[in-house]
């Protein structure tokens, strides 16, 4: 009872904290003024020429009057907006809401919207047909950025001692070349279960939309062409470290690291955490047993390897079809697939799933699904090989995992649904039956007809539970919609698509991008949980933030706080809070996972309709 009121006292504290006046905190550079107390969310990114278009305004009083488009080069109005209202009124303090269409102005130019009686008005934005196309390579400088060995934004090596095992069929504290890859987040360490997933999806975005990728760096990430599109060097960057963890037919590491790192700020070339061997010295490198683990307080739940071994079968046998008839890298190609196929062997011989390793804290990656990596993993290899007890294998494993999915849900443990979504449903479709099509199809109808169903319950439309890492939820969806589309033709959830890609840059409560650095000059993530850009004080774009978490996650973490009064305090509700604060890892860490499956994302997008 003490604990229960304590925790009362503490959440009283912090929404008190939250709702201070505007004129008590700092206030955004960003934020529009605010004319009869209505405010107008956008894509800050813009929008597409040919495309829908849609804004949010919102008051706490009703919304009288129309909205029109201005043309920002002369402040003349283009069209009138048609005003919906969404069948959910209520957001926070805000219970009216209206959503504007603007979608009949297909003439590119910069514009922002006005309410015609107020004179509220939104940020500038574009309209463009090429207004998102650049997105997919900007999102490749915050992969960049967290690259282990040598770091290009640091032009430093880092981590030069990665590692000695643990768990694995060597002795205990045996040296393994674990050098490279990227660091997870705004900390320094490795997982092979965000790692396979990032590298199999850029591969993924590369083949679904080859057009869209610029060669802007070197394979080092250092300014400069070398004849490869940047998103495959950055792919590879993340294939050679996959192989690194693969050191025998019937090895494989997952986990460079653990939370021995949460030892304070300083740059990954200074890294004095101690793992035993000496500050900054040696790190742990842990073997994939298939059992649980933990070499401190806290153990995981591991049944298996089979979530791993297909994510990493998935990413091989992608590199392989990429580089198979390549002179320069055939060689290569044949070196991943057969390390994929090796791996995947793994996963059937031990089913099930391996999570994150922690040591001195409960939080880890709680994933607990493996047959839709599997499904995946199955899939490609076919699709490298022509072999069809992969496919058997793949339509095998579809129906073990089905439409099980975080969609639909109110909660879910920490990556509990990894990675998310299942792309094995998707990489199945084109090699399968007609029959067995419908059945994928009507997977991923499931999922999202139970967001659809979620959406129209708020006026944004969202349809995800607002756990954390809540923006890689949104990223998901908005993934799923676009494939489901693609496999099927129907256009049936391309407005749930487009709200969700646009809640990302702008259209939601707190008015601002989820991305570091974009867009230029507008609002977006300025102070985020991040290392390196804190102590170099150089910013980098393209990092997708964790997002919004419910009141109650945020109060319950260890950790969490806010370094000064909160600019967002008036839009800040028990559904969800966001703080662009440094001390907020749960709503304002980058994560190098939930970037690269952006990538995804924004790559199918800006290559659909």
């Amino acid at each position: 009872m003490i604990r229960k009121t304590l925790r009362l006292l503490i959440f009283f504290i912090v929404l008190c904290c939250l709702a201070l006046p505007a004129s008590s905190v700092l206030k955004p550079a960003h934020q529009t003024a605010d004319f009869g107390g209505i405010y107008i969310r956008v894509n800050l990114v813009g929008y597409h020429t040919a495309k829908p278009k849609a804004a949010l305004a919102f008051s706490s009083a009703s919304i009288e009057g129309s909205f029109a488009l201005m043309d920002a080069a002369d402040d003349q109005p283009v069209c009138r907006c048609l005003v919906r209202k969404p069948e959910s009124q209520v957001w926070g303090s805000f219970s009216h809401h209206a959503e504007l269409d603007f979608g009949a102005c297909r003439s590119a130019g910069r514009y922002y919207i006005r309410h015609t009686p107020t004179g509220a008005q939104s940020p500038v934005f574009r309209i463009d047909s090429s207004a998102r196309a650049e997105l997919p390579d900007i999102l490749l400088e915050f992969m960049r950025q967290q690259r282990c060995g040598y770091n290009p934004f640091l032009d430093a090596v880092c981590h030069p001692f990665d590692g000695r095992t643990a768990y694995g069929p060597m002795p205990n504290a045996s040296y393994l070349d674990a050098r490279g890859g990227w660091h997870d987040a705004g900390d320094q360490l490795k997982y092979l279960i965000t790692s396979s997933n990032a590298t199999a999806q850029m591969l993924l975005a590369y083949r679904l939309a080859p057009e869209l990728f610029k060669d802007r760096f070197n394979n080092l990430g250092q300014p400069g062409p070398n004849g490869i599109p940047d998103v495959l060097d950055e792919a590879r960057w993340g294939l050679d470290w996959m192989l690194k963890l693969h050191p025998a037919p019937d090895q494989l590491y997952h986990q460079v690291a653990d939370d021995r790192d949460h030892s304070g700020w300083r740059l990954p070339q200074n890294d004095a955490s101690d793992y035993g061997w000496g500050p900054g010295s040696y790190r742990v490198a842990y073997f994939a047993t298939g059992r649980p683990q933990g070499l401190g307080k806290f153990q995981s739940e591991a049944t298996g390897v089979a979530n791993l071994a297909g994510r990493y079968a998935a990413a091989m046998a992608l590199a392989y079809l990429t580089w198979k008839d390549s002179p320069q890298h055939g060689a290569y190609a044949q070196r991943c697939l057969q390390a994929g196929i090796e791996v995947y062997r793994l996963g059937k011989k031990q089913e099930g799933f391996q999570q994150g390793n922690s040591f001195g804290a409960p939080y880890r990656y709680n994933e607990d699904t493996w047959a839709d990596d599997m499904e995946w993993g199955a899939a490609e290899i076919h699709r490298a090989t022509g072999r069809q007890e992969y496919l058997e294998d793949a339509k095998r494993y579809a129906q073990v995992i089905a439409g099980t999915s975080w969609m639909g849900r109110d909660t879910a443990a920490h990556y509990q649904y990894y990675p998310f979504m299942n792309l094995g449903h998707f990489a199945l479709h084109d090699v399968a039956d007609q029959a067995f099509r419908k059945l994928l199809e009507s997977y991923y109808r499931d999922g999202l007809d139970k967001c659809l169903s979620k959406g129209v319950q708020n006026p944004y439309f969202i349809g995800v539970p607002f756990i954390w890492c809540s923006n890689n939820l949104v990223v998901a969806l908005a993934t799923q919609a676009h494939l489901y589309e693609r496999m099927t033709r129907d256009s049936a959830y391309r407005r749930l698509a487009d709200a969700h890609r646009d809640w990302l840059f702008g259209r939601n409560p707190w008015g601002t991008s989820m991305f570091t650095g974009i867009p230029d000059g507008g609002a977006f993530p300025r102070d985020p949980h991040l290392i390196v850009t804190n102590l170099t004080g150089r910013p980098v774009r393209g990092g997708l933030v964790d997002g919004p978490v419910v009141a109650e996650i945020f109060l319950s973490l260890k950790g969490v706080s806010l370094s000064r009064p909160d600019p967002f305090a008036l839009f800040q509700s028990n559904r969800a809070v966001y703080h662009d604060d440094l001390k907020d890892y749960s709503t304002n860490e980058p994560t190098m996972d939930g970037t690269a499956s952006a990538i995804l994302l924004l790559a199918i997008a800006a290559s659909s309709r």
